[in-house]
């Protein structure tokens, strides 16, 4: 009975546009609801307006699949019920592929507690200038096991693009992210490769991210590698009060109060105020009150990347990266490291006990500087370019 109420629903599509145009969205969400263990439903190709949520709860083996990203367009510009596009919660082995959805008035699509979630030829946009109105992240699962986001697009996102939070087994590849404020972000997450991915044209390209008052307390094991990240200087429009609102526009790369990150053959050029930058969350001036929460970058290992040469001119538009501009003029170095560690890391002379090693070599144009902001304050003179603490392979 299912099955042919599935190929009805393809008829009327095909046969009655007019119709399926006017009541695509309850019939999208009927076989949602409906779907049973192994069930695949189609969108066929169209431009159709979705204005409420869509929703998948606690299916298995189900698969989402339009026509393709240029041919199936899901639009919630007139949404007036829910924030998600898409919403799918406390499902196992849930696969969205081939279409796109645009201009939700929150979330493009979220999916929590779900294990085993592939998102495949999504494109995930809004359609308009970038703006703090828009939406925090295109594609966001959080909280869920075994992710893959494989050959999708996210645009224009007040927070990140390409967003995994709290989750872990990630892999995200040849992705597009542009015009995000982060265009592809990695928090409080563990176990996660990104790679053969293009961030341009966001504020920050790619960061690493560990932040506090979140259920999951730590992530790490990332490795960022074979990604091109490029004019990643486009303003910053996060909303007031966002943690990414911290970031400067012209920052490739940021590894922010995480463990055991490794970003190598990367090539991380013309991003203005900073190429790769390795933090602590004390850069970021905001109160601690997790008490649980390490704000402290470790086991952080930048190599063989390739760096643009020639000036660069950071943002002034940012604290940062003013202090940039102060210390470094049109020249800052690419590698940036904010100097701030656990004194029980350290050793007497200064290097790094084994297991909290920062490691910086072998990047082509890698020029660095340690500005030792646990020495009194950024705006000192006691910025360091001496890299030999720095240096693994001795």
């Amino acid at each position: 009975m299912f099955r042919l109420f599935s190929v009805r629903l393809l008829l009327l599509f095909v046969f009655n546009p007019v119709y399926a145009q006017s009541d695509v969205e309850k019939r999208i969400q009927t076989q949602c609801i409906l779907a049973e263990d192994g069930d695949i439903i189609e969108i066929p190709a169209g431009n159709f307006s979705i204005s409420g949520t869509l929703s998948l709860d606690e299916k298995k083996n189900v698969t989402l699949r339009g026509a393709g990203q240029d041919k199936t367009i899901l639009s919630f510009k007139g949404q007036k019920q829910g924030a998600e596009g898409l919403k799918v919660t406390n499902c196992t082995n849930i696969i969205l592929e081939n279409f796109t959805m645009e201009d939700a008035k929150g979330d493009i699509i979220k999916t929590q507690n779900v294990s085993g979630i592939i998102f495949r030829d999504i494109t995930a946009r809004w359609t308009g200038k970038p703006d703090e109105s828009n939406g925090s992240y295109a594609l966001y699962p959080v909280q869920c096991q075994k992710v893959r986001i494989e050959r999708c697009t996210a645009i224009g996102a007040s927070d990140a693009g390409i967003y995994v939070g709290q989750s872990d087994s990630v892999w995200v590849t040849e992705c597009t992210a542009k015009n995000n404020v982060a265009g592809i972000e990695i928090e409080n997450t563990t176990n996660a490769w990104v790679w053969k991915n293009h961030a341009f044209e966001n504020t920050g390209g790619i960061l690493v991210f560990d932040l506090p008052d979140l259920p999951k307390k730590r992530g790490g094991h990332v490795k960022v590698y074979d990604n091109l990240v490029a004019r990643n200087n486009y303003r910053n429009f996060a909303p007031k009060g966002n943690i990414v609102g911290t970031v400067p526009a012209g920052t490739g790369v940021m590894v922010l109060a995480t463990n055991d990150v490794e970003v190598y053959n990367n090539k991380i050029w013309e991003n203005k105020t900073v190429s790769t930058g390795i933090v602590s969350y004390y850069i970021t001036e905001t109160p601690i009150n997790d008490k649980s929460y390490i704000p402290y970058p470790s086991g952080v290992s930048v190599h063989d990347n390739i760096f643009s040469d020639g000036r660069r001119m950071p943002t002034l538009k940012n604290k940062l990266g003013f202090i940039f501009w102060w210390k470094f003029g049109k020249r800052v170095p690419h590698i940036l490291y904010d100097g701030i560690s656990n004194p029980d890391w350290v050793n007497a002379d200064g290097s790094f006990k084994p297991s909290y090693r920062i490691c910086i070599g072998e990047n082509e144009n890698g020029t660095f500087a340690n500005l030792r902001a646990d020495k009194l304050s950024l705006m000192s003179d006691r910025i360091s370019r001496d890299q030999t603490h720095f240096n693994c392979n001795k």
